[in-house]
């Protein structure tokens, strides 16, 4: 094994995903005292402490508690090198999230096991679909009341149409959480309160037939044996193939804020999700343990240090390895540029880097040139599939305060859109502009950015837009023909697409069905 395939092989780059309040952030923090990245993990929106959680950062993060820019960790554990990234868990987040998602190998589901499935976490394992990904499953906050957990595991089966794999059972919940049972290997792990910030040793006891077994689960001891049978009856075995294929989830359960549960979970990822995966380009199928290098930009991010007006272009390697100072190829500007300065990441402790494997995750200074989906390679001309644009979801017209500014205000949405959390539409028969997100709070973002950054305020105003659509039609005339009848809620996007700005769900099914020449596009490879 050479020690490029040796290096590929240690590799494991997976997201998590979960709806607001699951305990997101709180398990990222966790997996990094695991992986030693961090000595204390810090409490999560304590408003009380200044120490806020390690992995949410620019102004308005500090200010709300939530993570609202995708972050990327890397940090070893077992002889691995695991790259996590963070997504944005707030009600709101951006497409950001979605995209988050193509440049990962396996992804790690949190439930509130107070609450189970919701539906920020369908939306999410709706693209997780697209390509199938291994999904691992933890239902976190035992600490508390939770739901009957083989109600849970219905439900994730019945809303997420996936099978679910106990691997872990929980013994009691809240005031009487005792613990959880590795159902294959027979033996219980010990809960014990308090440890929430440290690294501890944990209890074991082996074997649920045993005196120690008996004592420790006390009058509650019958009971669970009883269930257990119930459960090892009605549920799925884990099997490792099917997890692969993205069919089936294996289910841990815990309490992240107890730090307890957590081990298991890394644990599975390392044994289990697959390391760093072929990818399909345009051209070909791209292989990691290839010596040339390779690899797609699927987020931009600006300001990250408010002290340089920076943005960075976060990539995933596909193939090869990056060393310090390589040439490497911008294909889509088919520009050679030499990388000496490119970023690893330990949330904002940014370093630079002196190399990285297929797999790993590093940021490029990008001074404006740099867009979303573009390839970066030895020479080869390859163009990376799979890293869309999403339509968005809300719709707002932007007033500009002073009139005079106008320039700077497009110039300022067309940059901050070009990071991909927002996209403007400029419609063909008005002056307005509108701007589409996925979520609320990304329209706060934007009116602050615009502020600090380009010393541009604007205001928002409702606009009856339902969805946005992107305009495909290999027929010249009849293009020219919808363009002509449609042009009251035609716009071009911030890439220069034509885009349908459906005022209703209706009104779209009605121009689908009256033009079946035209395709009418929800998401939109980024070319």
């Amino acid at each position: 094994m050479t020690q490029q395939a040796a290096e590929v092989a240690k590799r494991r780059t997976f997201a998590i995903i979960s709806h607001p309040d699951a305990g997101k952030t709180t398990i990222t923090e966790k997996l990094l005292l695991m992986g030693k990245a961090i000595s204390i993990a810090g409490t999560v929106k304590s408003r009380k402490s200044d120490r806020h959680a390690t992995s949410d950062w620019m102004e308005m993060e500090k200010q709300r508690g939530i993570s609202i820019t995708t972050s990327v960790m890397q940090f070893p554990y077992r002889e691995h090198m695991i790259n996590l990234l963070d997504t944005p868990g707030h009600e709101d987040f951006s497409e950001d999230t979605y995209r988050t998602l193509t440049a990962v190998d396996s992804a790690l589901m949190v439930l509130d096991g107070g609450k189970g499935v919701e539906p920020r976490t369908i939306a999410l394992m709706d693209v997780c679909r697209l390509r199938d990904t291994p999904i691992v499953s933890f239902i976190n906050k035992l600490d508390r009341d939770i739901r009957d957990p083989i109600e849970l595991l219905d439900e994730i089966e019945a809303v997420l149409k996936i099978k679910a794999a106990p691997i872990t059972w929980p013994i009691g919940c809240y005031r009487d959480f005792k613990g959880v049972y590795h159902l294959a290997d027979d033996y219980i792990i010990v809960y014990t309160a308090g440890h929430g910030h440290e690294r501890t040793e944990t209890k074991i006891i082996e074997k649920l037939d045993s005196d120690e077994a008996r004592a420790h689960l006390g009058d509650e001891y019958d009971r669970f044996v009883e269930q257990l049978e119930l459960v090892q009856g009605a549920c799925h075995e884990f099997n490792q193939q099917e997890f692969i294929d993205g069919q089936l989830t294996p289910v841990f359960f815990g309490t992240a804020l107890g730090n307890f549960g957590v081990d298991h979970v890394l644990d599975a990822v390392v044994n289990w999700a697959p390391k760093p995966l072929a990818r399909v380009a345009n051209e070909r199928t791209v292989e990691p343990a290839e010596e040339k290098f390779s690899g797609f930009v699927f987020k931009i991010q600006a300001n990250m240090d408010p002290k340089h007006r920076d943005r960075i272009a976060f990539m995933r390697i596909c193939s090869g390895r990056y060393d310090k100072g390589m040439k490497m190829r911008h294909v889509r500007l088919g520009k050679d540029v030499r990388i000496g300065d490119a970023l690893t990441f330990f949330s904002s402790e940014r370093e630079q880097l002196e190399e990285a494997y297929a797999g790993d995750i590093i940021g490029l200074h990008n001074h404006g040139t740099i867009q979303i989906g573009d390839t970066f390679t030895e020479g080869e001309a390859l163009g990376f599939t799979g890293i869309p644009h999403f339509a968005p979801e809300l719709f707002r017209r932007v007033r500009l305060k002073d009139p005079l500014k106008s320039k700077q205000l497009r110039q300022g949405l067309q940059q901050l859109a070009e990071e991909g959390a927002t996209q403007v539409f400029f419609p063909q028969r008005s002056n307005d502009i509108i701007l589409g997100a996925v979520g609320v709070l990304q329209f706060d973002v934007v009116a602050s950015r615009l502020k600090e950054e380009y010393k541009v305020e604007c205001a928002y105003e409702p606009i009856t837009v339902w969805s946005a659509r992107w305009i495909d039609c290999a027929d010249k005339k009849k293009l020219e023909e919808f363009e002509n009848k449609a042009v009251e809620n035609l716009a071009v996007d911030g890439g220069g697409h034509l885009t349908y700005l459906a005022p209703t769900r209706v009104n779209l099914a009605l121009m689908e069905e009256r033009w079946p020449d035209v395709k009418f596009r929800a998401t939109r490879e980024h070319h």
